[in-house]
C-alpha cells in the first residue's frame, strides 16, 4: 500500500546560536509583576538601511518560540522564520523598510532568560526569574529602539504572540508607533487557550528530570517538552490539513496496531516534539507562555484599559481554521479597537494550515501586511 506523503508546507525553526547582534541594558529592570532583573541583553538582527530622516524602522514581533532570525543574511545565510516574507519587493520590502526583529525577553536565543546567568550569583536564574508579561517584552525592547536612534517605528508587526506584543507596544508608547499589524492574536488571552498552555507547562513540570527548574547541566525534561510540544502541534494547525496530508494511514500496514507511534499523524506530532527538544529551553517555554495567559488588553487595573489608547491605523487578519485563536476573537479585536476610534483593516482569510497560516501563506498574509505598510 503505499503511504500518502507527510510532505507539506512547514515554517523555518533554527537553534540559533550565532549571526545577531546584542545590546545590553546595564541597569535594573522592573518587571510588571514586581520582579527584577539586574540587567538584560536582546538579541536582534536588522534588514534594510535606516533612513535619513530614522522614520522607515519596522519592529518585528515573533512567536513563542521564534528567534530573531526572521530573514537569511551575511552573518546568518539559513532560512528565517519569516524568510519569504522580507525582502526587496516582499510584503516588508526592505528596498523601503529597516526591520528590527529581536529574541524576546526571557527567551533563549541570545536573550536574557532563565537559562542565562544570573550576575548575582552566577548560576543560572532558572525559575528565579521573574514572572513575564508581553508589557515586559515589549517595554525591554524600548531601549533597544532608542540605541538604534528610532524615535517612531513606521510599523508595530506581529503574529501570535507577536501580534500581542504589537499591540501592546501601541498601546504603550502610542506616540511612537505609526502602524500596527495584528494577526492571529486576541485582545485577551481566553480561557481555553490558557488551558491549552497549563496542560503544556504541567508535561514538562511533571517530568523528573525538570527538577523544580534547576535542571541545567544535569537534566532535560525532554519527555515533558516533547509532549507539551505535541499538544501545541494540535494547536498550531487544523483537522482538514492533517485529513488530507495523513488520513488515517498507518506506519506499517503489515504490523499489528501498536499503542504508541501507530498512525502516520502521531509520528508527525513525534517528529515536532522530538525537534522542538532540540532547539529550546524548557523553562523559556514556561514563562513566556504564562505572559501569553496574562495579556489582556481590557484590564483596567493600571488604569484605563490599554485598548483605549491604541490610536494607530492597525491591520488584523484572522484565519478560519486557526484553533488557537479562532477568528471570532480577531472580530472581537477589530471591534474593540474601532469603538476605541483606531482606524481598522480587517482581514479574514480561509486556509487549511490553521494557526501556523500567517508563517506559510505568503500571498494573502503578506499581501494585506504589504498594503497596510505602503498606503
Amino acid at each position: 500500500m503505499t503511504k500518502p506523503s507527510q510532505e507539506g508546507p512547514e515554517p523555518h525553526y533554527d537553534k540559533v546560536v550565532s549571526g545577531y547582534a546584542s545590546f545590553h541594558h546595564p541597569a535594573p529592570f522592573r518587571c510588571e509583576w514586581g520582579g527584577e532583573l539586574p540587567e538584560y541583553t536582546l538579541a536582534y538582527e536588522t534588514w534594510g538601511e535606516l533612513s535619513p530622516e530614522r522614520d522607515n524602522a519596522v519592529l518585528l514581533h515573533t512567536g513563542l518560540s521564534s528567534s530573531s532570525h526572521a530573514k537569511s543574511h551575511a552573518n546568518n545565510p539559513n532560512p528565517g522564520w519569516w524568510e519569504e516574507f522580507i525582502g526587496p519587493g516582499g510584503a516588508i520590502d526592505t528596498d523601503r523598510f529597516f526591520v528590527v526583529c529581536t529574541n524576546l525577553l526571557g527567551g533563549c536565543y541570545g536573550s536574557t532568560g532563565p537559562a542565562s546567568p544570573d550576575p548575582r550569583t552566577g548560576e543560572p536564574y532558572a525559575t528565579d526569574f521573574p514572572i513575564l508579561t508581553v508589557a515586559d517584552m515589549v517595554r525591554a525592547q524600548l531601549p533597544l529602539l532608542d540605541h538604534l536612534g528610532i524615535d517612531r517605528l513606521h510599523a508595530s508587526v506581529g503574529a501570535s504572540l507577536g501580534g500581542m506584543q504589537s499591540l501592546l507596544l501601541a498601546s504603550e508608547v502610542p506616540e511612537r508607533v505609526g502602524r500596527a499589524v495584528s494577526i492571529s492574536a486576541a485582545l485577551r488571552s481566553h480561557p481555553q487557550s490558557i488551558a491549552l498552555r497549563f496542560v503544556q507547562r504541567q508535561a514538562v513540570m511533571a517530568d523528573s528530570d525538570w527538577r523544580d527548574g534547576r535542571y541545567y547541566g544535569v537534566s532535560f525534561p525532554s519527555r515533558g517538552q516533547r509532549v507539551a510540544r505535541e499538544i501545541g502541534t494540535i494547536t498550531y494547525r487544523s483537522g482538514p490539513e492533517w485529513l488530507e496530508r495523513f488520513g488515517r494511514a498507518r506506519n506499517d500496514d503489515s504490523r499489528p496496531p501498536r499503542l504508541d507511534e501507530d498512525f502516520e499523524v502521531e509520528s508527525y506530532l513525534v517528529h515536532q516534539g522530538e525537534k522542538f527538544c532540540l532547539q529550546y529551553d524548557a523553562n523559556s517555554y514556561l514563562y513566556i507562555s504564562k505572559a501569553m495567559d496574562l495579556f489582556d488588553l481590557t484590564d483596567d487595573s493600571q488604569g484605563r484599559p490599554r485598548i483605549e489608547a491604541i490610536g494607530a491605523p492597525t491591520l488584523v487578519i484572522g484565519i478560519s481554521s486557526d484553533l488557537l485563536f479562532p477568528v471570532w476573537q480577531q472580530r472581537e479585536l477589530a471591534a474593540a479597537l474601532e469603538k476605541n476610534g483606531a482606524r481598522v483593516t480587517y482581514a479574514e482569510l480561509e486556509a487549511p494550515y490553521g494557526h501556523d497560516t500567517f508563517l506559510i501563506d505568503l500571498e494573502r498574509v503578506g499581501g494585506a501586511v504589504k498594503a497596510h505598510l505602503e498606503e
